[in-house]
């Protein structure tokens, strides 16, 4: 971590540093304990192109990393392989009966009656018409209409992070989406340690602002996370801080001392409790009031458990914050991948991750293509 502070702080201390501060906020060092091979990859705060070669590198880890994918869907994949044998001796005589039961299918894996009967009916009309003369043909055409459904919908699933640093990053969402998800033999796996660990290993200079007041264990985990990653993080100095105050003085520090990305944690909240939903609003202000465009990314947390269930929960908090994409997390424990397709459809916003497991590498880009062959072998 040294490597990338100024050289105004050329030795840092194991550790946490507690500077003065009359902003109700702390900053903390940290030193990693690993140093990052960064040659591949270094900018100064003039380089506007260092977010786009960002974004292509975590999109070429994204494909490295296909495997993981794979292996994360592996209980949706399980469920849709029933479509395979109801394929393998299909004949026209049996169509009406085979597409009922791919219909059954679709729905317990919560693609959701919209999209299920939308490809099962476009599926029947293109038999009908002898387009389709195969249950290999049938199979090929079901992926394709799912894919051209996630990127019509929402195409850009790379991080939208514009031209000026520092770009900021704000996480919302409800209580337990996944967010921080306990292991148990006290360590936590924090999606944003997770996030900023992938997006550090990367060349980014990231500061984490712990903007989750309410929970008094937040902050902790976070400043655990800020430790192993060798990031630095600001913390509320005192009980009930503002979150607002602790993540405008993060976005400060970020532009004066030269972060890459500022990542802000929030408090999870129900999206029908008004005084807490706008206070994600007065966090949006004062950050558009310190850097112009920003938040560049709004992302929402939705716990891929829940299924179709998630969608008053991302509707509300779109209409409130405006979100630029999703996280859907705990996947690998869930059967119902659809409804990754599901809330595309519905939303229209773009997925961006994907949590599929439990270790810190297991945050994954979404990738379209990848996420189809991975259902749908």
């Amino acid at each position: 971590m040294a490597s990338t502070l100024s050289s105004r702080l050329p030795h840092l201390p194991s550790k946490p540093v507690f500077p003065p501060s009359n902003s109700g906020s702390t900053l903390l060092h940290f030193s990693s304990k690993t140093r990052l091979d960064q040659s591949r990859f270094r900018c100064s705060a003039g380089q506007t192109g260092f977010f786009t070669k960002l974004g292509r590198l975590l999109k070429e880890k994204a494909k490295s990393d296909v495997e993981k994918l794979f292996s994360g869907f592996s209980k949706t994949r399980d469920n849709l392989a029933v479509i395979d044998e109801l394929l393998l001796y299909w004949n026209l005589s049996d169509t009406d009966r085979v597409l009922d039961e791919l219909e059954e299918v679709l729905l317990v894996a919560d693609f959701g009656p919209k999209i299920t009967i939308k490809i099962v009916e476009s599926l029947r009309e293109d038999i009908y018409a002898g387009k389709i003369k195969s249950g290999s043909e049938i199979k090929s055409v079901l992926k394709k209409s799912i894919l051209d459904l996630l990127t019509s919908k929402a195409p850009k699933t790379d991080l939208r992070l514009g031209f000026r640093k520092p770009a900021v990053i704000m996480i919302v969402g409800v209580n337990g989406g996944g967010k921080t998800t306990s292991l148990g033999k006290g360590t936590d796996f924090c999606l944003h340690g997770k996030l900023a660990n992938r997006l550090k290993r990367e060349g980014a200079k990231i500061l984490l602002a712990a903007g989750d007041t309410f929970r008094a264990a937040a902050s902790d985990q976070l400043e655990i996370w800020a430790e192993r990653t060798g990031c630095e993080i600001v913390v509320a100095e005192k009980e009930k801080a503002k979150a607002s105050s602790v993540i405008s003085q993060a976005v400060k520090r970020g532009k004066e001392e030269g972060f890459d990305i500022v990542l802000c944690d929030t408090s999870g909240r129900l999206h029908t409790n008004y005084s807490l939903m706008e206070e994600l609003v007065a966090c949006k202000k004062v950050v558009s009031k310190i850097v112009n465009g920003a938040p560049n990314e709004i992302l929402l947390v939705l716990d891929g458990t829940t299924g179709l269930n998630m969608l008053p929960q991302a509707r509300e908090f779109n209409e409130v914050v405006g979100v630029t994409g999703l996280i859907l997390t705990k996947l690998d424990g869930s059967a119902r991948g659809g409804c990754v397709v599901s809330v595309v459809d519905e939303l229209g916003i773009p997925v961006k991750f994907v949590g599929v497991g439990e270790g810190v590498d297991d945050l994954q880009p979404f990738n379209a293509e990848e996420f189809v062959n991975a259902i749908f072998p």
